[in-house]
């Protein structure tokens, strides 16, 4: 069954296969110290994961340590801050994901524009999230969860690793969708939603599938939908959302941004490393396990997959009247 490659996640996410190094030959010898990639979210979400499997991967093709730097809060915009002012230089990046799209109207305040003050370097991937219970909760089924809301209002509670985060307004767009009502809590990362859900605290989360997979394959979570318009083909026996409200698509994504005014051949060197990574039969087999599609190409391609990302989320936070300020 295709839910037995979930176990393999685990053990199987800090330790990318070797990948043959690259030459980088050009007007830069980059990298020639370690690089940071910094991470809006605590260890052990999809955002994390996804950012030390590329990280690892860079390492071995460029010769030079990526390290992970976690820094949690204010859904990535700490994260983004760092990198916006840091040097640019090619030393700092950002592990980019959904949320900066969704900040740019959650927030209204920001010390800082994503479209104007961030590189697009290259994506990653792009990924369902996928609305999961516990397994012991009483519905099976998308309908049976929208019954008992309804049936229930004001008992059930939903949580993120963040106000605004992907995960977040994709629960919003379902309580929109269909017409119901749940508390949303705000966690530091979705790990601890996801801890809470296991205890019973929380009745639903909206995670990221390399953060949910694995629970779902263990038993202790049950997913009732995939959060796209079609099924995934990972989880091809779990229902898309799309064929229960009409419409609907939420999907989570990664990529890789720098300070603005990076030196050019720097970014070319990284979206092409990035890009040669991504479509590398061990690391896309790795990727596909999170349930990951390849987002590639060039950086003004992940450039206008951020803007119309960002228009996308505009009207949906807009509808829902939520804001962070």
């Amino acid at each position: 069954m295709k839910r037995r490659t979930f176990l393999r996640l685990a053990a199987g996410s800090l330790a990318v296969p070797a990948l043959a190094p690259a030459a980088s030959a050009g007007a830069t010898d980059y990298p020639t110290r370690p690089v940071r990639i910094i991470v809006g979210f605590a260890a052990g979400g999809g955002t994390d994961i996804v950012a030390r499997l590329i990280g690892q991967a860079l390492s071995e093709r460029l010769g030079q340590p990526f390290v992970i730097e976690n820094r949690p809060g204010a859904a990535t915009n700490l994260a983004t801050e760092v990198v916006v002012n840091a040097p640019a230089d090619g030393y700092t990046l950002l592990l980019a994901d959904g949320s900066g799209a969704i900040n740019a109207t959650l927030y209204n305040n920001l010390s800082f524009n994503f479209i104007r003050d961030i590189a697009p370097v290259a994506g990653i991937i792009r990924v369902a999230n996928i609305m999961v219970v516990h397994s012991t909760f009483p519905a099976k089924t998308v309908p049976q969860f929208i019954a008992y809301a309804k049936a229930n209002p004001g008992a059930l509670n939903t949580g993120s690793g963040g106000k605004g985060d992907p995960p977040h307004v994709s629960g919003e767009l379902f309580k929109m969708m269909a017409g119901i009502d749940m508390l949303y809590v705000p966690y530091r990362g979705l790990a601890a939603a996801l801890s809470d859900l296991i205890a019973g605290r929380l009745q639903v989360v909206f995670g990221t599938m390399p953060s949910t997979i694995e629970y779902v394959g263990a038993g202790t979570l049950r997913a009732l939908a995939v959060t796209t318009a079609a099924r995934s083909d990972l989880l091809s026996d779990i229902p898309a959302m799309g064929e229960f409200l009409q419409g609907y698509e939420a999907s989570q994504w990664y990529g890789i941004a720098a300070p603005k005014n990076t030196p050019p051949a720097v970014i070319d060197i990284l979206n092409r490393q990035i890009n040669a990574a991504v479509a590398d039969a061990k690391l896309k087999a790795r990727l596909a396990e999170l349930g990951g599609t390849p987002l590639v190409g060039a950086p003004a391609d992940f450039g206008r997959h951020f803007a119309a990302e960002t228009e996308k989320w505009r009207d949906v936070v807009k509808f829902s009247g939520a804001s962070a300020d």
